[in-house]
């Protein structure tokens, strides 16, 4: 795991909380239109069809009640964007989890209205900084909130790609927190001061070691949209497919990110 340190982002608690259930609303309106057809549609998640994508979203939501439901660990032992790199470990047990919600869970729109309900009520009970054993280790509630927005952002793209003409919207606060944390995670990645990724309207970051920037305009400078960003850095989209087909602008010679994507495993 990166071990380079930054000053970690902070986010409002209040507007993390708001967007997670604001794009957790957004799935919802748009699976109660799915029939059962849809629902058997193949995605870009491997063997998963659209009904277990569901699934998984809901399940990425409840994880926050899987852990407030553990004691409380002593002491926070990583920080949120550490989160980023412990993904990958967890995949066969998401997976094999995801298929047998999807299986017991067949109503979908009950299983998410159940979610949402859950999730209000834990976060009417705790505090912001309670602390959660997750899968990544030990962090307050909402740092763990701000991962959600990552799963919820992403799985959405995905419903997106999966159905056709289901245009699943996102909410402005959940797409600017998933592509901070993103963004902060290449940071810790590849620290440095060479290269200027810039993911407008949401996030600017320095990355990769070199000689660093101080005035005008940098080097070497990275630029894309959010949702390129988010599917480059979840591994959704490649660095080659997302330059030759001009969804990302790079100029430099430390303007490469193809050896540091994807984040997410």
């Amino acid at each position: 795991m990166p071990t380079a340190r930054k000053r970690a982002r902070s986010y409002d608690p209040a507007k993390t909380r708001a967007a997670v259930f604001a794009q957790l609303g957004n799935v919802r309106e748009a699976v109660r239109g799915l029939d059962e057809e849809r629902l058997g549609l193949p995605t870009r998640l491997g063997e998963w069809t659209v009904r277990e994508l569901v699934a998984h979203i809901g399940m990425a939501v409840t994880a926050v009640l899987r852990a407030a439901a553990r004691p409380a660990p002593p002491k926070q032992d990583v920080r949120l964007v550490d989160w980023t790199f412990a993904t990958a470990a967890n995949s066969a047990a998401i997976d094999d989890y995801t298929r047998r919600l999807a299986a017991e869970r067949p109503d979908l729109d009950g299983f998410l209205a159940e979610t949402e309900d859950g999730l209000r009520a834990l976060l009417a009970e705790h505090p912001a900084g309670r602390l959660l054993e997750t899968s990544a280790g030990a962090m307050p509630l909402d740092d763990y909130l701000v991962t959600r927005t990552v799963e919820l952002v992403a799985h959405t793209d995905d419903l997106n790609a999966a159905v056709p003409g289901l245009a699943v919207p996102y909410d402005r606060q959940a797409l600017a927190a998933a592509t901070r944390l993103l963004a902060d995670a290449l940071a810790v990645k590849a620290p440095g001061g060479s290269t200027e990724v810039r993911v407008p309207p949401y996030a600017v970051v320095q990355c990769v070691e070199g000689p660093r920037h101080t005035r005008g305009t940098p080097p070497n400078v990275v630029e894309t949209d959010p949702l390129t960003w988010i599917r480059l850095a979840t591994g959704r989209l490649t660095w080659a497919d997302a330059v030759a087909g001009a969804q990302v602008s790079a100029s430099g010679e430390r303007a490469d990110l193809g050896a540091l994507l994807p984040l997410l495993g």
